[in-house]
């Protein structure tokens, strides 16, 4: 599990709407790595996921239902304080949840982004190799273009 804080003055903002803010910040370089990995994995016969920023801009967080698409993940729980979003497949299960709590001494929201991966058989440790180190530089800068969005 890997976890990361995203501090922002947007107290009335809900879980699910820290997460369409960071994902629509998404960096173009992280699109373009997530475009390289959808070609490299179809050779395997995996998903083609999209890219992290693909959202619908019109679509505000309280319309999105549980078992909805939100960008590259499935809306797997939602409730103001927290989201649970994720993918599974035959290789391995995704689930990425955003927590958000208030900083009592600065009144500010404090967001903060954890995943758990559960690997499946062979083809999902192989993916994981390069994935694992990878992110660990993609959700500190999407983060980051959260919070100076």
């Amino acid at each position: 599990m890997h976890a990361k804080p995203l501090e922002t003055t947007i107290p009335a903002a809900s879980a699910l709407d820290l997460f369409l803010k960071a994902a629509a910040g998404t960096p173009r370089w992280v699109n373009r790595l997530m475009t390289l990995r959808n070609r490299v994995v179809s050779l395997l016969g995996l998903k083609n996921l999209g890219t992290l920023s693909m959202l619908d801009p019109a679509k505000p967080a309280s319309a999105y239902q549980v078992g909805d698409r939100v960008g590259i993940f499935t809306l797997f729980a939602n409730t103001p304080d927290e989201v649970l979003l994720g993918d599974k497949d035959k290789h391995l299960d995704v689930i990425l949840s955003v927590c958000k709590t208030v900083n009592a001494g600065s009144g500010n929201v404090l967001a903060t982004v954890s995943t758990v991966v559960h690997v499946h058989n062979w083809l999902g440790r192989l993916y994981m190799l390069p994935v694992t180190p990878m992110h660990r530089i993609i959700a500190p800068a999407v983060l980051r273009g959260a919070a100076r969005g």
